[in-house]
């Protein structure tokens, strides 16, 4: 399920034409609210073992033409490292499983900046409370994670900036990352503590 996201992701990066873009007017520059999303809140289905669980959204506010700040919610499941690379065959293996689950939720906080014409780079820093729980969904242990993700995508508007759609790739690297119970730790230090080239997907709202 997760090669399969990321690949909808990468469909979707080098798939959209550039036709969708649209010019924005005067009233589409004053609007300095957005809510928005990936498309990962959209695909929680398939097999429960495959299943992240993932809900993600994003609240930001332009202060400038090219700045926007915001907040960004979220929370998921994880099943197996996030270290392992998607072109690494460990990858939804069942051999690197955790002996449980890892649940994951934090509030952070998000910076966006146009470089040129519709072509952004942002940067999201997120503190995680996690949550061990093993097989039968009985708690093991709390810990914490500093996670923070590094993006470079292009912005498309629709319907004079009121929709909008976001491709990008993105790396994600958490420097902080609580010792974990030792089924857990015994997966987890055998892969990186950053993911690279993570291709996804935001839409939102503008208002």
């Amino acid at each position: 399920m997760k090669k399969i996201r990321i690949l909808l992701g990468a469909l979707l990066f080098l798939g959209l034409p550039q036709a969708w873009s649209q010019t924005t007017s005067d009233s589409a520059q004053s609007r300095k609210f957005s809510v928005l999303s990936t498309y990962l809140t959209l695909l929680n289905w398939g097999e429960e073992k495959f299943n992240t669980h993932h809900y993600e959204f994003h609240f930001r506010y332009r202060i400038t033409d090219k700045d926007q700040i915001g907040l960004k919610l979220t929370t998921w499941e994880l099943f197996e490292p996030m270290g392992i690379q998607f072109w690494d065959p460990g990858l939804m293996e069942e051999s690197e499983f955790y002996p449980g689950r890892l649940e994951e939720k934090g509030i952070g906080i998000t910076y966006q900046r146009f470089l040129w014409k519709k072509l952004y780079a942002s940067i999201e820093v997120l503190p995680l409370w996690k949550r061990y729980v093993d097989e039968n969904k009985h708690e093991i242990r709390n810990g914490f994670k500093l996670y923070t993700t590094y993006h470079l995508g292009y912005h498309f508007d629709f319907l004079d900036n009121r929709v909008f759609l976001e491709p990008q790739i993105h790396c994600n690297y958490w420097p902080i990352d609580t010792k974990a119970p030792a089924g857990f730790e015994t997966k987890d230090r055998k892969w990186t503590n950053y993911f690279l080239f993570e291709p996804n997907l935001y839409f939102g709202f503008a208002f």
